[in-house]
């Protein structure tokens, strides 16, 4: 599947701090906020071509800020006196390539991470479009015009939509030209012209982190972010062990293995993913698997042990915390875990939903040693890192 990504580079927005500059030229970290937007997709394996599109006025701003990228980045095309125009302008100028998937995101984003992009393009396999989106955990209120409330609206299924925005590339450009010939100018996003026209639209989890900069506020919170004052690092560990009993195959770490016996637990037994679990939840200090999944309850009997891990995942992103990185190390005779490596990866990057380059699965013996060297079961270790924002110690 050829990737392209469109960057909306071509509106003023100087309103950030008074600045005669637009928003994304301005310094951010020592660079351009446009740099760091460009960069994020352009180090992205699944990005072959990435196309901006500025305002005429601003080539030189744009040669500048992007003298040290070249790969996959194509001439700029001038943007129109609106968004939808300019995302339009950007659309047929990759008519030459007709990529399979294009991806238009906000020149404003500059903190967008490979994890989301990875998750954009991966839901691209079955629908037609899927933006980055968060969900709404404020309570929402609507007002009158006297500024009093006059109800508060249901929170449920509401998303706070994000970009990337990706689409398969013949019917989003579709889309937008139907739109400019039924005079529509109206909508808010490309996932908006996408839903007038009838296609399948899905969400994809984004992050707080990939806010747009519009004020000069902004400026100052993603700077503390680039400081690496937006946080602070987290490791917790987790050890498990399940013993052998009949059976003719095991699940390690999400994988499906054939095996001439099963190991024994409440779930699935999977030991892998119950050691990576406690480690999750102890690097957010939330109790352990079976504080949340007791073995007395017998709805968890035989069950898939990734619904654990991923409500793990789902309680730091709950506080706003991403995981950075996890560690997995199964001690067992047999059976033999490298043939499996690579999907027991697969399988944790997914249930996470974190890039494969952020999961490691290791395997070694004990020599003959022990539980494990006797062949009475399997153990596994695990770490997890993650990054929480800073809260006050004293709360």
């Amino acid at each position: 599947m050829q990737v392209a990504v469109l960057i909306v580079a071509a509106g003023r927005g100087t309103r950030a701090g008074g600045s005669a500059i637009p928003k994304q030229y301005r310094l951010l970290g020592g660079k351009p906020v446009l740099t760091r937007t460009i960069a994020a997709f352009a180090r992205h394996p699944r990005v072959d071509a990435i196309q901006v599109v500025i305002h005429p006025d601003d080539r030189t701003l744009f040669d500048a800020c992007c003298a040290d990228i070249s790969a996959n980045l194509r001439p700029p095309v001038w943007g129109g006196a609106m968004r939808q125009d300019s995302v339009r302008a950007g659309l047929h100028a990759l008519s030459d390539l007709a990529p399979d998937v294009v991806l238009i995101h906000d020149a404003a984003r500059p903190l967008i991470d490979a994890d989301i992009i990875s998750r954009v393009i991966d839901a691209l396999g079955e629908n037609d479009g899927a933006i980055a989106a968060l969900p709404v955990i404020d309570t929402l209120k609507r007002s009158g015009t006297d500024g009093q409330i006059t109800e508060t609206v249901a929170r449920d299924g509401l998303w706070r939509a994000q970009t990337p925005q990706g689409f398969h590339y013949a019917k989003i450009l579709s889309a937008h030209d139907a739109a400019r010939a039924a005079g529509r100018t109206d909508f808010t996003d490309d996932a908006a012209i996408a839903e007038w026209a009838g296609l399948k639209v899905a969400l994809v989890l984004g992050s707080a982190r990939n806010f747009k900069i519009t004020d000069e506020g902004d400026f100052a919170l993603a700077e503390r972010m680039l400081s690496g004052s937006q946080g602070e690092l987290r490791t917790g560990t987790g050890f498990d062990v399940h013993r052998f009993g009949d059976g003719d195959h095991v699940w390690l770490c999400g994988v499906r293995i054939a095996h001439d016996r099963s190991l024994v637990g409440h779930s699935d037994a999977d030991v892998g993913l119950h050691a990576l679990t406690d480690a999750v939840l102890g690097a957010i200090a939330d109790g352990d698997i079976g504080q949340h999944f007791p073995p007395s309850d017998p709805q968890w009997a035989g069950a898939a042990s990734h619904i654990f891990l991923r409500e793990a995942a789902r309680r730091v992103r709950q506080r706003d915390g991403r995981i950075v990185n996890v560690d997995v190390t199964i001690l067992c005779e047999a059976p033999k875990i490298a043939p499996h490596r690579e999907a027991m990866r697969s399988a944790i990057a997914g249930i996470l939903e974190i890039s494969l380059d952020r999961v490691s699965v290791k395997a070694t013996t004990t020599e003959g040693l022990g539980f494990t060297g006797r062949r009475e079961g399997i153990a596994a270790m695990a770490t997890a890192t993650v990054l929480l924002p800073h809260c006050n110690p004293d709360s």
